[in-house]
């Protein structure tokens, strides 16, 4: 069998996680930025110690092929970066992941576990808010590795 030669958008996609609060999920994150050449920044205050174990165990043996950046808020993150695109990713979100047209460079914003994206900048981007549908019947929100990879794949699979 033959490998399919994969081409990777350039500039790569930003995942930014505003205040993470689980190792795991950062791991995990972290391993997947490594497998789509994604850049992960990071917002604080982050809910752990990036020398946690756990975190590590996730990201496994992968984090040094990770472009990982710490900014200590979000205006620091978007007047350094100053990221082409922002789309923000939330439960109160009204348009579905899949309405938009991703581009090379943009920015894949999820916030904390428990608290989710700051009510103040889903505000100041009311139209670069979006969400991944599901039952709410029966969950508050997906688990937020699971929910990055799922918007990153989305916005890979359209700029190939």
């Amino acid at each position: 069998m033959t490998e399919e030669k994969t081409t990777w958008p350039y500039p790569p996609f930003q995942i930014v996680l505003v205040e993470p609060d689980i190792p795991p999920n950062t791991g995990n994150i972290a391993r997947l930025c490594a497998a789509t050449g994604s850049s992960l920044h990071l917002i604080e205050p982050l809910g752990f110690r990036l020398t946690n174990a756990a975190m590590k165990r996730a990201g496994l043996d992968y984090w040094d092929a990770v472009e990982v950046a710490r900014h200590p808020n979000f205006d620091a993150y978007f007047d350094e970066i100053r990221p082409p695109r922002l789309w923000l990713f939330s439960t109160k979100g009204h348009r579905a992941y899949t309405d938009v047209t991703y581009r090379p460079g943009d920015a894949l914003v999820f916030g904390s576990e428990t608290r989710g994206l700051p009510e103040s900048l889903l505000a100041a981007h009311p139209d670069r808010t979006l969400t991944i549908p599901m039952r709410r019947d029966h969950v508050r929100s997906l688990n937020l590795a699971n929910a990055a990879a799922i918007v990153l794949y989305e916005a890979l699979r359209q700029c190939r």
